[in-house]
């Protein structure tokens, strides 16, 4: 691909005298010219906006961060190397891969392994000892209170009951009937299964690039 140049001098003709045989415009120059033009234009991709049209261009060296036009074998290379996903990124996806080979068809690598099966994600914090590591794990899908965890409470409950003398006997005072208060306690209640402990949540499948 060539940029169009003047080839005949056009301008320095006007600056020679009347009697300068090299004044004198002839058809060879214009042939010179328009061959130069004709040069020019045949080596310029024929483009009309279609996204079908094909061209060649010269292809960055791998990393380039210019406006060069990036070419096929850019673009492959890239995806190769894997820039946008490089060793230990996590590619998260609704497509369904059999395995490492066909995460590596679809977007480059060379090794992938499923990762993080039924477990969300959470940001590393390391103020937080829980979550200070790369790659710690907790939580649990389901909980069973300890009494510890239960809210302080009880089920106690008090109840007037009347209590008689045995026949032909008094109670203190000369009563033959004595009102006082007794305290039941509550027959026990609750399953104690684990509760759900889970936040919304969308399933997705992940995989770990690790070559």
């Amino acid at each position: 691909m060539s940029n169009y140049t003047i080839a005949v001098p056009w301008s320095g003709k006007d600056a020679l005298s009347d009697s300068d045989a090299a004044k004198v415009i002839s058809g060879a120059d214009f042939n010179t010219e328009f061959t130069a033009v004709q040069t020019a234009l045949n080596t310029k991709a024929d483009l009309n906006g279609s996204a079908s049209e094909t061209f060649s261009a010269v292809t960055a060296s791998t990393g380039t961060n210019t406006t060069q036009v990036a070419t096929t074998q850019f673009v492959t290379t890239a995806v190769s190397n894997n820039q946008a996903f490089p060793i230990g990124a996590v590619f998260t996806t609704v497509t369904v891969y059999a395995n490492s080979a066909a995460v590596v068809a679809a977007i480059g690598g060379t090794t992938w392994v499923a990762f993080a099966a039924g477990k969300m994600l959470v940001g590393v914090d390391s103020g937080d000892g829980d979550f200070d590591t790369v790659g710690d794990t907790g939580g649990a899908k389901t909980h069973t209170l300890s009494v510890g965890e239960m809210p302080s409470h009880d089920h106690d409950f008090t109840q007037t009951a009347a209590i008689s003398p045995a026949a032909g006997g008094t109670l203190g005072g000369g009563d033959s009937n004595l009102n006082t208060n007794i305290t039941f306690d509550t027959s026990n209640t609750g399953g104690g299964a684990a509760h759900n402990n889970m936040p919304p949540y969308i399933a997705v499948y992940m995989w770990k690039r690790t070559a």
